[in-house]
């Protein structure tokens, strides 16, 4: 089938285009608005490929979404504003792509054939789970501007399923990394400031939890959710390897071989939660399973920066990174104390 991608020129959706070719005859269509996270080199290795196409638009446009969708028979959509601090410091682009933008989608699929509509959200849309893990039945109960529009789109989503049956299918994965991913989100910001020997900024005392998923054990989770999940249905995507921040960014340090004296935390971020967790138990049952050890693909992933530093080197330069890595770091007050 040809399936429309959008947001694939980020992170996980330029990982999930690769998935995609390299699994299946399917042919890919690629939408991205190539705002500071979108970046056409995350998939210059693609050019020349006979089943893969570019577009460069917006999803909140009407006639740019209407002519993508046309002669597609499957939309998955990566396409979002998807950071929590940018969030915080404006919610307004979040509103517009995560909400407002998901609602032209729908109404593009109202008028086409597509036969599966595949909406890629977040664990964050649960909250804080102090115990226990989420399942996809427990309440959505967003805590930040960001999770608050992702679990908006969501709704969209179920409710253009019951209203006016759209195939739809919902998946909320966990925090993911590994290669292209934008230098804003922990990983990649511990891994290139360590890498240049610079302060590793950590909110409160790093003892945040979260729980870690390889993009390609992502990539393949949200594949089967497009190819074999009931529609009407959410599935977790989760990757049951929960750390501590700061255990998390010690290993990092000490695979590049850096100071752990490196680590400089930093006041907490307004309503930080302290914890997530997944019971993906819904999605195993479909038959997937993450393919990678944690510390095999975190060990992949640090390599991968170390040696790909022009890639990220580049995106670190520009003026708007400046801006934002000022704004929400260096301008906070002075350094928290204690673990």
């Amino acid at each position: 089938m040809r399936i429309l991608v959008t947001g694939g020129a980020g992170f996980i959706g330029s990982n999930f285009v690769r998935h995609v070719l390299a699994t299946s005859d399917d042919e890919v269509v690629v939408l991205d608005k190539l705002t500071y996270a979108g970046n056409v080199a995350n998939l210059q290795d693609l050019a020349g490929n006979p089943r893969y196409r570019f577009i460069h638009g917006d999803i909140a446009d009407r006639e740019v979404v209407a002519d993508a969708v046309r002669e597609v028979q499957a939309i998955v959509n990566f396409a979002a504003e998807s950071h929590v601090d940018r969030s915080i410091l404006d919610p307004t682009a979040f509103i517009n792509t995560d909400v407002y933008g998901v609602y032209v989608l729908l109404e593009a699929t109202r008028d086409a054939a597509i036969e599966r509509f595949v909406h890629v959200s977040t664990d964050e849309v649960y909250g804080e789970i102090p115990i226990g893990s989420a399942a996809e039945d427990a309440p959505l109960r967003p805590r930040s501007p960001y999770s608050a529009t992702k679990a908006g789109g969501e709704m969209l989503v179920y409710a253009y399923h019951v209203t006016y049956g759209l195939p739809t299918v919902v998946t909320r994965g966990s925090n993911t990394f590994g290669p292209y991913q934008y230098p804003e989100k922990l990983l990649p910001v511990v891994i290139t400031e360590a890498f240049a020997s610079r302060p590793v900024p950590v909110y409160g005392n790093g003892r945040q939890v979260r729980d870690w998923l390889f993009v390609e054990d992502h990539c393949s989770g949200i594949d089967l959710a497009l190819r074999r999940g009931v529609l009407g249905e959410a599935y977790n995507v989760g990757g049951g390897n929960e750390r501590f921040n700061i255990d998390l960014i010690h290993t990092i340090l000490d695979l590049l071989d850096r100071p752990r004296s490196l680590v400089q935390f930093v006041p907490d971020r307004p309503g930080h939660d302290v914890r997530y967790s997944l019971d993906s138990a819904k999605l195993t049952a479909l038959g997937w399973k993450p393919s990678r050890s944690f510390d095999d693909a975190l060990a992949t992933t640090v390599r991968w920066y170390v040696e790909n530093e022009a890639w990220w080197r580049r995106l670190k330069d520009t003026p708007e990174y400046r801006r934002y890595f000022h704004s929400n770091y260096a301008e906070r007050e002075a350094p928290a104390t204690g673990r």
